[in-house]
């Protein structure tokens, strides 16, 4: 007998989890650029900590295993910036990187009060962009990361977050 894959808020004990997970998972993001230094693998346990505290951060469970995490938070112009989307390799490819993307755009639009929604991925993250596009994402343009890494900014409309699947 299989276990779900069960999706919540997630809580401070998570934090650890949530590190790890994201240190595993963007590995194959830093590989596609030759760059190790990108945001998600150089963030401090601290930094994680305080998101959770700040942000609207969910995470995907097998059992007792944090297996995927997203976060987002309200930008200035109240969009909700979401960030850090991660699956455990091992379950890519099953649709719970949608459901940790709906689960935070309800949030957000509900609780929060956002009216579109951003990310961003690197030019070269094509699953990235299949997976955004796929659940409603439009290209808006491009941005320069921090660690030099040129990405591609989406943004779609909150109505439209029910659609997301």
């Amino acid at each position: 007998m299989g276990m779900s894959v069960t999706i919540s808020v997630a809580t401070e004990q998570d934090a650890e989890q949530i590190f790890r997970l994201q240190y595993l998972c963007f590995q194959s993001e830093a590989a596609l650029y030759a760059n190790y230094r990108i945001a998600p693998l150089v963030q401090s346990l601290d930094s994680v900590r305080q998101e959770l505290a700040a942000d609207c951060v969910f995470v995907a469970r097998l059992g007792d295993e944090v297996v995927g995490s997203v976060r987002g938070s309200l930008t200035e112009d109240g969009a909700a910036a979401i960030g850090k989307l991660c699956v455990h390799p091992r379950l890519q490819g099953h649709g719970i990187g949608a459901r940790l993307l709906r689960a935070a755009e309800a949030a957000l639009a509900e609780e929060r009060g956002a009216k579109k929604f951003r990310l961003f991925t690197g030019h070269r993250s094509e699953g990235n962009l299949r997976l955004y596009r796929r659940v409603g994402y439009e290209t808006v343009g491009t941005s320069q990361g921090t660690d030099g890494v040129m990405m591609i900014v989406l943004e779609k409309q909150a109505g439209e977050y029910a659609a997301t699947a």
